[in-house]
């Protein structure tokens, strides 16, 4: 794994680490603050097995986001995105994004592939932002307090 290291204020160094299952409380503690439909923390632990890679944004050994990719053959998939509320906006989502692309062309994926939901404007945003792209929809596919909303599936090509 190449490590990305980016200075801030000159004083702070952040690094993108694979994390572990000791790892899952704090995962989840990040999930429910900043998702409005969190994974739970079983549902975080069983993504570690061989099909999955999941890294970490460490600020020395604090925890500020988190992404969870699932590699089957040359489709990976990143299936979870998460920074810590305290620590959005300043482009971390972007670094752990990159380096699931390096990840997943070690790895000899050709694509990368997700879902968002159709009400997570910021997440589509940065999505677009890095080149995915919308491939489809799963209509009404997740229930809400208003009824239902879609799940926009982009891709984005590695090769």
């Amino acid at each position: 794994m190449s490590m990305w290291r980016v200075p801030v204020h000159n004083t702070e160094s952040y690094t993108i680490v694979n994390l572990t299952l000791d790892d899952v409380p704090e995962m989840a503690n990040i999930e429910a603050k900043a998702h409005t439909h969190p994974w739970s923390k079983a549902g975080l632990a069983d993504c570690f097995g061989p099909l999955y890679r999941i890294i970490g944004l460490k600020q020395q050994s604090q925890l500020l986001g988190f992404a969870v990719v699932q590699q089957i053959f040359d489709e990976a998939t990143l299936l979870d995105i998460c920074i810590d509320p305290a620590h959005q906006g300043l482009g971390f989502g972007l670094l752990l994004i990159r380096q699931v692309f390096d990840d997943a062309k070690q790895a000899d994926a050709v694509v990368v592939m997700l879902e968002v939901r159709q009400s997570n404007i910021v997440a589509k945003g940065l999505y677009e932002k890095v080149g995915f792209i919308e491939s489809g929809r799963r209509k009404n596919y997740y229930a809400t307090e208003d009824g239902n909303e879609d799940a926009i599936l982009m891709d984005l090509s590695l090769v």
